[in-house]
């Protein structure tokens, strides 16, 4: 009889388990083909000994190696530049090198460009002026294109050379064998662009005094990427998505106006020659100042400079090691200040150069923002390598080069600005020398995969700012791409799509790989295990060119997760978040026979008057509402009796609060991804409790699933993602009860009782 007893109360109380398992056992079988958690085996490339399974680079892997000698020269009188470079070119790779491929990134403003040729244009039609008519009807395109003047071997000898766009290619005498090295030279100007004007990531800027502000990048013919991965990297510049680039070495000589103050990449040869004896000693006080930022050339030293020209020129000679690029900026305008940064041990300098016209912002801030991301940027990654990071304030600008950046936020001309300026402005600069971790380091194609350095660079750029201040609207929470995700999936690419042909290029390759990478490092890894694989990621990949297949892989290889689900949907479809409540059934503890237990008790001729104190019953609370008769387990004798024989081995592994009420909650998925799904439960004494349910959980059933929640106290509002950490892109479902809004009716008949 004892038996008996217990397997009716083992049956019933089960009764509900067994029928959520079997349903999700017969809807796995029509899912298999639309599996979310299938590997990444049919997307990812086979590893081999350049780039493993593990996500590390194998033991034959390499990278090229290309070294530039140039001697600079910025006219400012005419807003032309001249350049003759010689390059030194290392093939690491096993292949002979038949050619070699150049970027010509100015060619798209060239006279014959082809890149406004593939935008569409739209007529205007109303009402224009002379200046309006003359300038959209009237004006030549502007002709910014590298004029190429000699390219040459090394014994002086002309060169073989095609200009493709955007691209030149050097068909060399002979093939360049592997561990082979090539020199040889390219002499060019070309006249530099006014963006403010016409647009740009680089050129100058004219203010009313007379005086330009020169941020030069892209300034130089560069080597093309070539690897394992695309062979040659010469894909065109369209203007969008941006440079895949080679290391190496640059001993740079760049001639200005003699009263231009001018910063660059790498460390400054020459600063007898360039910068005067206070110059030099402020500059040394700022290298032991790690609390406060101490000038090098004041407002009031910038504001006399600029009302009058010397003459003359000067030289200023850089030398930068292992580095990607080179960019720099060039100004009698600037106030120029720094401080020190200790970065685990080693000093580091912070440097911002502005004219007045950023004042008071740039003072209060800029050097500052630059110091808290070296620092931040750091913990998650390495340790900055390089001995700087500069912040050069250009309108409308915001750039990233190897220890310099040109950043945008500019207070109104009689100082003042708003919250949205200051936020702004530090957010960019934050953004921008960020980039020095992502991709001037770990030196990913920006050309083929943009979110692969704007992503990853705005993630950490969130956890900086909000370190800087807790308050910062950063923009890049999974909160703030719920409206894109959102939106008509006409307008929608995956993130992994090449970044000139998406419709949404901010949301697609920054914001919503930021959100992802927060979210994973918030909701689903947790930020130990997130941490320690970034980590990881990023320092096996310094100063080397990874792929999505290396990030992906590191991410799982050094946390023991599985992640596969979470990148193909979030990278590779453009799927949305939408998890709600369907339904909540609940249930009470009674000593009265439910229509369940006699159904049973009737299938299995069983009486249940001989167990009437022998069993608990489960019954349907209606609309969540316990019935007369509610009793609570304590109430139970035999049930307290039944543990109280229990030996202490037993009672150890006997919960503390015996649950007296049981809810039975559906939780379905409209939208395509699967996201662990998180719910906060309210109780009647106004407490609430969080539980979290992995991603894993939709794996027999993509459509819904069951959850039973038992509680000593009565459950009364039920909430899923109530801090919008998943991108839940419809949150009218997410609650129980329903969160009922007024109709219109009923908002008109409240007004007219207010």
């Amino acid at each position: 009889m004892k038996k008996i007893g217990s397997l009716v109360l083992v049956v019933l109380m089960t009764f509900v388990t067994y029928g959520q398992e079997t349903k999700q056992r017969e809807a796995v079988k029509g899912h298999t083909d639309q599996n979310k958690f299938r590997q990444m085996k049919d997307v990812l490339p086979t590893p081999n000994s350049q780039r493993t399974a593990s996500g590390a680079p194998g033991h034959e892997y390499t990278q090229q190696k290309v070294d530039y000698v140039m001697n600079i020269r910025l006219d400012e009188e005419k807003n032309q530049i001249y350049g003759d470079e010689k390059i030194t070119y290392h093939n690491n790779s096993k292949d002979h090198l038949e050619y070699l491929w150049i970027q010509l990134d100015q060619n798209m403003r060239a006279a014959d460009s082809k890149t406004p040729d593939i935008n569409s244009d739209r007529f205007n039609s109303t009402l224009n002026g002379p200046n309006s008519f003359t300038n959209n009807n009237l004006k030549k395109r502007f002709d910014g294109g590298f004029n190429i003047t000699a390219v040459k071997n090394a014994d002086g000898s002309d060169l073989s050379y095609l200009i493709n766009r955007t691209m030149m290619r050097i068909n060399l005498p002979t093939p360049l064998a592997p561990g082979g090295v090539f020199n040889f030279q390219i002499d060019w100007w070309y006249n530099i662009n006014n963006y403010v004007e016409i647009g740009g990531r680089s050129g100058y800027e004219a203010f009313e005094d007379g005086n330009n502000n020169y941020t030069i990048a892209q300034f130089f013919p560069r080597l093309c990427v070539y690897d394992n991965v695309e062979g040659w990297q010469n894909m065109q510049f369209w203007g969008r998505s941006e440079w895949a680039l080679e290391f190496g070495d640059y001993d740079v000589k760049i001639t200005v106006p003699a009263d231009h103050v001018l910063e660059a990449t790498g460390e400054l040869q020459n600063p007898k020659d360039v910068l005067t004896r206070e110059q030099r000693k402020r500059f040394d006080e700022a290298r032991k100042s790690f609390n406060d930022v101490v000038f090098i050339v004041t407002q009031e030293e910038a504001e006399a400079a600029e009302k009058k020209r010397t003459g003359g020129e000067k030289t200023w000679h850089f030398n930068a090691k292992n580095v990607r690029d080179f960019a720099f900026a060039s100004s009698r305008k600037y106030i120029w200040d720094a401080m020190a940064v200790d970065i685990n041990g080693k000093t580091v300098m912070a440097i911002s150069m502005y004219p007045k016209e950023g004042n008071p912002l740039w003072e209060e801030h800029s050097t500052r923002v630059v110091a808290n991301t070296l620092e931040e940027f750091s913990k998650l990654t390495f340790d900055y390598p390089y001995s700087k990071a500069i912040s050069v304030h250009a309108k409308r600008q915001g750039m990233e080069y190897p220890m310099i950046c040109f950043n945008y936020g500019r207070p109104n001309p009689d100082g003042t600005y708003s919250e949205r300026v200051k936020r702004g402005m530090i957010g960019v600069i934050t953004h921008e020398v960020g980039h020095n971790f992502f991709p001037m380091i770990v030196n990913s194609d920006e050309r083929q995969w943009t979110w692969m350095d704007e992503g990853l660079c705005s993630f950490v750029e969130t956890l900086a700012e909000l370190d800087y201040d807790p308050n910062f609207f950063t923009g890049n929470l999974p909160k703030d791409i719920v409206r894109y995700m959102g939106g008509d999936q006409q307008y929608i690419s995956p993130i992994m799509s090449q970044g000139d042909y998406v419709y949404q290029f901010g949301p697609n390759a920054y914001t919503k790989p930021a959100a992802g990478l927060y979210m994973l490092r918030q909701t689903i890894m947790g930020p130990e295990l997130f941490d320690y694989a970034f980590r990881t990621y990023s320092q096996r990949w310094m100063f080397k060119h990874p792929t999505p297949a290396d990030f992906f892989r590191t991410m799982e290889d050094a946390s023991a997760m599985d992640l596969d689900w979470f990148w193909r949907g979030w990278f590779y479809t453009t799927d949305y978040t939408d998890i709600g409540v369907k339904e909540v059934k609940s249930y009470y503890l009674t000593d009265q026979a439910t229509d369940r237990a006699k159904e049973f008790a009737t299938n299995n001729n069983l009486n249940l008057d001989e167990y009437k104190d022998k069993l608990v019953y489960y019954k349907e609370a209606e609309n969540g509402v316990p019935g007369d008769d509610a009793k609570k387990a304590s109430e139970f004798p035999f049930l307290q009796e039944h543990l109280a024989k229990m030996s202490d081995d037993e009672k150890a592994d006997i919960v503390e609060d015996m649950p007296n009420y049981f809810y039975e909650v559906t939780f379905d998925k409209p939208g395509g991804l699967v996201m662990p799904i998180i719910v906060e439960l309210t109780y009647e004494d106004g407490s609430t409790e969080r539980k979290t349910f992995p991603a894993q959980i939709w794996r027999y059933n993509d459509e819904e699933v069951k959850k039973v929640f038992k509680s000593d106290k009565l459950i009364t509002n039920i909430v899923v993602d109530p801090d919008l950490e998943t991108a839940d892109v419809d949150m009218t479902n997410n609650a129980w009860p329903k969160e009922s809004k007024p109709n219109q009716f009923d908002e008109f008949k409240n007004k007219i009782k207010n």
